[in-house]
């Protein structure tokens, strides 16, 4: 099952798409694709609609992200060999975790944002873990059990936000529309094993990033065993998995985004995304 929102920037509507690709509006079902409705029982009753019997979302509808009301978005750092040694790190012995704000939030289309003096403004494909049920204290042969599904993430890092400037990583990771998802959101059931998932990025038409799940140092299970030990993962919560490699300030020499640039990515099952990169409207 393919679930996604439609609509206009915080009016989303849940949506499903039926076997024929067509989208479908599921606003007269649940309210969002959010919280309990991402719960095993509330899913059940999802995947056994005749999706014939709900409307045609109006073509040309915004897509947005995938997920609602997010309370968190938990990030796994450095989580593939190859990317880890690009940007002249060891490998971690433990995952390396960081959050993005949930304000960083977008729709997989929308544009990026460049930050006033940004220079150094990066990208990073990532299979997204999706919470369904809470989860804490859980093993790793539980955790698959807590996952609604999985979706596409564009994990835009600010680098010098992130690395020079003092502190921790976040900054460099939270500023508004820093975090497209989507465009789908994929139960587990139809996208098979996570840890064999394609992963592609262009910027410009040229490709940047080729990589698979299967070099993740921690694989999906792992990850949320690990993550439950020190929070109580809720229903909702989005866990970017890290990134292949050839990110930006891993090429030779490094390239960043700047305004214009257009940035095309991909997965195998997820869908794909494609924004454009703008200077930030600055609204106070």
């Amino acid at each position: 099952m393919k679930l996604f929102r439609h609509g206009p920037l915080g009016a989303e509507k849940p949506g499903l798409i039926d076997a024929s690709g067509a989208l479908r509006d599921l606003s007269g079902v649940v309210p969002d694709i959010a919280g309990a409705v991402l719960g095993r029982d509330s899913m059940s009753r999802l995947r056994a609609l005749d999706p014939a019997s709900l409307p045609l979302v109006p073509a040309g509808s915004r897509i947005g992200a995938c997920v609602g009301a997010v309370g968190n978005v938990v990030c796994i750092g450095l989580n593939y060999s190859d990317h880890a040694a690009e940007a002249g790190m060891k490998a971690p012995g433990q995952p390396i975790v960081f959050n993005k704000h949930n304000g960083a939030i977008s729709g997989p289309n929308d544009d990026v944002w460049l930050a006033p003096g940004s220079q150094k403004l990066d990208w990073e494909v990532e299979l997204g873990i999706v919470i369904g049920e809470r989860a804490f204290h859980v093993s790793e042969a539980e955790a698959l059990e807590h996952v609604a599904g999985f979706c596409l993430v564009n994990d835009v890092s600010e680098r010098t936000y992130q690395i020079e400037y003092e502190g921790q990583w976040t900054k460099g990771k939270s500023y508004p529309t820093h975090c497209p998802i989507g465009p789908w959101l994929v139960t587990p059931d139809e996208l098979g094993d996570p840890q064999a998932v394609d992963l592609w990025l262009e910027v410009n038409g040229q490709r940047r990033q080729t990589g698979n799940t299967q070099t993740m140092i921690f694989g999906v299970a792992q990850i949320v065993s690990y993550l439950s030990r020190f929070m109580a993962l809720q229903p909702g919560d989005v866990i970017p998995t890290g990134t292949p490699p050839g990110v930006g300030m891993g090429q030779k020499p490094p390239v960043f985004l700047k305004a214009g640039d257009v940035i095309a990515l991909g997965g195998r099952g997820l869908g794909e995304q494609r924004q454009g990169v703008i200077e930030a409207p600055l609204r106070r």
